[in-house]
């Protein structure tokens, strides 16, 4: 049984009974799980979730510092060990008391794991860069305008083409960030020069003057003339006005 507080992400509540989504369905028939969620304005039952994520921010969070999600993990695997081992008024024991006959009552994990992540796919525009969380992953040039698949976890961010990778990075949890490969931003600089270096080429050959064609010099006068004002400027100096 799994039991969550009205995610979007799981599902919600219409005209009286519970609309998994997609993925929550697919999830949940490879686990073979019931999904619980919590009706709106149901304080006792959000209570049960929200208490736990309470417990956590006075118990594990003060006084703690963290360099990335896995160092937040770690140290909250190491602080569970110590935690789970303190009796409770409420269940009469300490928490690790209960693990092994929990364990022994759960059913078997299914042969084929569910499917977990992020999946979605576009067309690489021009800026060969892909958004996943409000962050920019690059991906390299060379699949510009073609149709490529983004996978993501909560570790890596890896994007396909046609089943090959063009991109991996580290997922970034941080917000509005564009994470840029070396490797990709060295192509697209080389793709930028060939293509300037064609279209020189191109103009060139087409006989018109290209960027390093010299170009003459013109005095002012001879725009002067070319308008008619050479005896206009000429009449007025003549006749005294500076």
């Amino acid at each position: 049984m799994l039991v969550w507080d009205g995610e979007s992400a799981i599902g919600r509540w219409r005209v009286g009974r519970v609309e998994p989504t997609e993925q929550c369905q697919a999830f949940r028939g490879t686990l073979g799980t019931k999904v619980i969620i919590c009706r709106p304005a149901d304080p006792e039952a959000k209570g049960l979730v929200e208490r736990a994520h309470d417990w956590l921010e006075r118990s594990f969070l003060p006084g703690r510092t963290f360099t990335a999600p896995g160092d937040f993990n770690s140290q909250l695997a190491d602080w569970l060990v110590i935690a789970n081992r303190r009796p409770r008024r409420a269940l009469g024991c300490a928490p690790s008391d209960r693990v092994t006959a929990d364990t022994q009552a759960m059913l078997a994990l299914p042969p084929v794991a569910p499917a977990v992540g992020w999946r979605c796919s576009s067309r690489l525009g021009r800026d060969h860069y892909v958004r996943l969380d409000s962050n920019d992953y690059s991906v390299h040039p060379a699949v510009i305008g073609r149709r490529v698949e983004v996978i993501a976890d909560l570790d890596r961010v890896r994007v396909l083409c046609e089943g090959k990778a063009v991109a991996d990075h580290e997922r970034v949890w941080a917000k509005h960030l564009s994470i840029t490969d070396p490797t990709h931003a060295a192509a697209a600089k080389t793709l930028r020069r060939s293509h300037l270096d064609l279209v020189r080429a191109t103009t060139t050959a087409s006989g018109e003057p290209n960027g390093d064609a010299d170009v003459e010099d013109r005095r002012l006068t001879d725009y002067d003339a070319a308008r008619g004002l050479t005896e206009t400027i000429t009449g007025a100096v003549e006749g005294g006005v500076a």
